[in-house]
């Protein structure tokens, strides 16, 4: 089993390394590439079981964005031949057509998606998040400046019938007005949650190494995880718990 991980120097702002951590504590044998700035990705050459991008600053969003120009083509091919990929916090941005700031300025993405992302710098949106994905309860963390918007007049784009990734139970979806999450493509799965998903999510995390081709996979300490993650999704169902801060 392959792993690559993009640009990890600079793409993990809350700790989201800590995913593919666990996944290799889990199953020691999985071989984790990393692909730094001036690397030609993995996913060029081979289908990786897993390609994954966490969460970084706005400036290097911008870095990102380039670097991953030149292989739209192949992102595209990956996607379309069912390659995993999972992308958290606004790593999902890059992949939209656009962010656009509140100060006037645009930054053309990489036109995968019909999304627009609106960025107010001057605004931090925090929330706890609660949802469903696949029929298992997914809780989480969202920080951001952001929130992203579908245009549907979009023609230029490669998917303009993407599918939300998540359905949100409580907590925004893409942007507050609605409750569909984050984007799903095959097996493109990209959202605003940000940090160590799968140590937070035990059922992700078992559904993500399914999809590696582990055969009823085993976490590591998952007991402990399993009881973290039951308390997390009783306090974060309970209307009584303050959702924003």
């Amino acid at each position: 089993m392959k792993i690559e991980v993009l640009y990890p120097e600079i793409a993990n702002l809350y700790g989201d390394l800590e995913n593919i951590d666990y996944l290799k504590k889990s199953y020691p044998e999985i071989e984790v590439t990393k692909t730094h700035l001036n690397d030609e990705p993995l996913f060029v050459s081979e289908k990786p079981d897993l390609v994954y991008m966490g969460t970084m600053t706005e400036s290097a969003q911008l870095l990102v964005i380039e670097k991953l120009r030149a292989y739209k083509d192949a992102l595209k091919a990956r996607i379309d031949d069912g390659t995993l990929f999972l992308i958290t916090g606004n790593a999902l941005e890059v992949f939209g057509e656009s962010i656009k700031d509140k100060d006037g300025t645009e930054v053309e993405c990489l036109g995968l998606f019909p999304t627009t992302a609106k960025r107010d710098m001057m605004n931090r949106y925090n929330s706890l998040y609660l949802g469903n994905f696949e029929g298992m309860t997914i809780v989480g963390y969202k920080s951001q400046f952001t929130h992203s918007y579908k245009d549907v007049n979009a023609q230029d784009c490669i998917y303009p019938n993407f599918q939300p990734a998540i359905e949100s139970e409580r907590g925004p979806g893409l942007n507050p007005d609605i409750t569909g999450e984050g984007i799903r493509q095959n097996n493109f799965i990209a959202t605003y949650i940000i940090g160590p998903i799968l140590v937070l999510n035990p059922p992700l995390a078992k559904w993500i190494l399914e999809r590696m081709g582990v055969s009823e996979p085993v976490l590591a300490f998952e007991d402990a995880a399993k009881k973290a993650y039951e308390v997390r999704v009783e306090e974060y169902s309970n209307p009584n718990t303050g959702f924003y801060y």
